[in-house]
């Protein structure tokens, strides 16, 4: 593959390294998995400045034969339109990408198809979430009443899990359209998220793969998620296991989960994203080993 791709340029378009200090160390974890791999498959990657980031998308991205964009939530959706105005989008579709950063909405899709969600909160504990937010940011346990701008849900006791899938999925100029091909589950990973005296959720990282009693329930509910949502490209779908596999959180675009995965999967997720985009993605993927992750990019063995 190396000598045809190596003339192909790929833009990889991360927000937060240079743009969110907070998160700018999970950003960076991920940037540099996905950097090393599509150099390893022979492309040259491109990447922004520090200058505004979606001035430095629409310069860069007409040179480039595709690009992804990584980014909070609430901000991809318009950097992924303007990415895809100018170049192939190897990651999920701007529309979709709008529907996940509402919180509430998904919710209310989810529960229209069937999927198990948390309840509505009632009196006591119960989860306070922003209603467009990035990950556990902003994410508390509390039996107050959700501010301007949050939402709340009932509080389910279980492990913490998400399921890193990638869908193959082609994205025309007129339509959406699932191939044949089923989607690629790269892993189940157990998630590492403390609740600190304060009630705030904090998210530290996790290990991967793992294999819970309930994993094919856990992926066949984190399948039709992000089916009925329309996703393309790496996505996560976040389950709370308790008496049955809940979905609390879809992101449609990388998570941290990757930098875990990368290190114990057999195949480049470059030639995957790549091929996925096109409908040609594999229907599985082949892990060796198990490893725990930080969301500093730290990896090692579990």
């Amino acid at each position: 593959m190396a000598a045809y791709t190596q003339w192909m340029k790929v833009l990889l378009a991360e927000y937060t390294t240079a743009h969110d200090p907070s998160l700018a160390n999970e950003g960076r974890a991920m940037l540099d998995v996905l950097t090393k791999s599509f150099e390893r498959c022979g492309y040259d990657v491109v990447l922004p400045g520090t200058g505004d980031f979606g001035s430095e998308i629409e310069r860069l991205a007409p040179a480039c034969d595709m690009g992804l964009v990584i980014a909070p939530d609430h901000l991809l959706s318009n950097y992924t339109m303007i990415l895809e105005g100018q170049t192939h989008n190897l990651g999920c579709g701007f529309m979709t990408v709008a529907v996940c950063a509402n919180k509430v909405r998904t919710r209310k899709i989810l529960i229209q198809n069937g999927i198990p969600v948390p309840g509505e909160a009632g009196s006591g504990k119960k989860v306070i979430k922003p209603v467009r937010g990035c990950g556990a940011l902003g994410v508390r346990l509390s039996d107050g009443e959700p501010g301007n701008g949050e939402f709340a849900e009932q509080y389910i006791e279980g492990e913490n899990y998400s399921v890193s899938i990638i869908p193959n999925r082609v994205i025309g100029d007129a339509c959406q359209y699932y191939t044949g091909n089923p989607p690629a589950v790269l892993a189940v990973n157990r998630q590492q998220i403390e609740i600190g005296p304060d009630g705030i959720f904090r998210y530290l990282g996790g290990e991967t793969p793992v294999h819970p009693d309930n994993e094919k329930e856990i992926i066949t509910t984190a399948l039709r998620a992000a089916e009925v949502l329309g996703c393309q490209g790496y996505c996560g779908v976040d389950v709370v296991a308790g008496d049955k596999p809940y979905v609390v959180d879809v992101n449609p675009r990388i998570t941290t989960s990757l930098v875990g995965i990368a290190a114990c999967m057999d195949e480049e997720i470059a030639d995957i994203l790549v091929a996925a985009s096109k409908g040609q993605g594999p229907a599985e993927v082949h892990l060796k080993g198990r490893v725990k992750f930080d969301t500093d990019g730290k990896v090692t063995p579990a």
